[in-house]
């Protein structure tokens, strides 16, 4: 169910125990060769899935596309807001849940400048509601969810998400090819985490001046197709963990 397409007195009515689904992302640079709408364009889609799957089962929310993407600010057609902006935002999106009644909240996520503000959320959100034992506010980003798509497809190179990078653009060659741009003569860009495990803190251009991150010129849509159904499926398991 859609709740921008529902009354209130419908809304109303609804179980609180009903999973409500936050899609969160962004729009920002992802490249010469991809949309700056791409995070929002591939949740959409991988939700679209799920959420077809799922039907009654669970209530959606309209996607966010206004995500944290400070670090992209360098690159025109970025729209960001600031980290502690962003956490006051969903901070209030959840309260609003809350007081409404619902009792099982996901924020699925598709950019990775909204990782720690969502998880922080979250945390920040139970804290809050330190004496209700019948909450559950969980926080995902939907390529962290435990599958490995190169098992699935031996093709793929990258074993992680990078930016506008083999993943992304497979997907966006899938989803809307007529977007992509000259993505095979893009350069590899390493992932480059020199101090790893440790955590630094960079913005883009301190990793890749062009935008991207990963193998971009590897993308194919067939490999794109395996994505959004590897994804699709892990988000449909987990709101039936939760609903359950």
């Amino acid at each position: 169910m859609n709740l921008y397409e529902m009354s209130w007195p419908k809304i109303d009515a609804m179980p609180r125990t009903t999973p409500v689904v936050v899609p969160i992302a962004a729009l920002e640079q992802h490249g010469h060769h991809l949309p700056v709408f791409t995070d929002s364009m591939l949740l959409g889609e991988i939700w679209r899935r799920a959420h077809e799957k799922l039907g009654d089962r669970v209530l959606s929310l309209p996607l966010m596309w206004l995500g944290n993407s400070d670090h992209h600010l360098d690159f025109p057609g970025t729209i960001s807001a600031a980290p502690r902006v962003y956490l006051d935002m969903l901070a209030g999106l959840i309260d609003n849940l809350v007081f409404h009644g619902f009792q099982r909240i996901l924020l699925i996520n598709g950019h990775g400048g909204n990782d720690v503000p969502g998880r922080q959320a979250i945390f920040e959100a139970r804290q809050r509601y330190r004496a209700r034992n019948d909450l559950r506010l969980l926080f995902t980003t939907y390529w962290g969810l435990g599958s490995k798509p190169w098992e699935v497809e031996p093709a793929f190179k990258q074993r992680e998400m990078g930016h506008a990078c083999e993943w992304e653009t497979s997907m966006i060659l899938r989803l809307a090819p007529h977007l992509v741009g000259d993505y095979k003569s893009a350069p590899e860009i390493s992932f480059g985490q020199p101090y790893a495990p440790a955590h630094m803190g960079w913005i883009t251009k301190d990793r890749s001046t062009i935008g991207h991150i990963g193998s971009p010129h590897l993308a194919t849509p067939e490999k794109g197709e395996v994505l959004f159904d590897v994804f699709s499926k892990d988000l449909v398991k987990l709101i039936e963990l939760i609903a359950a």
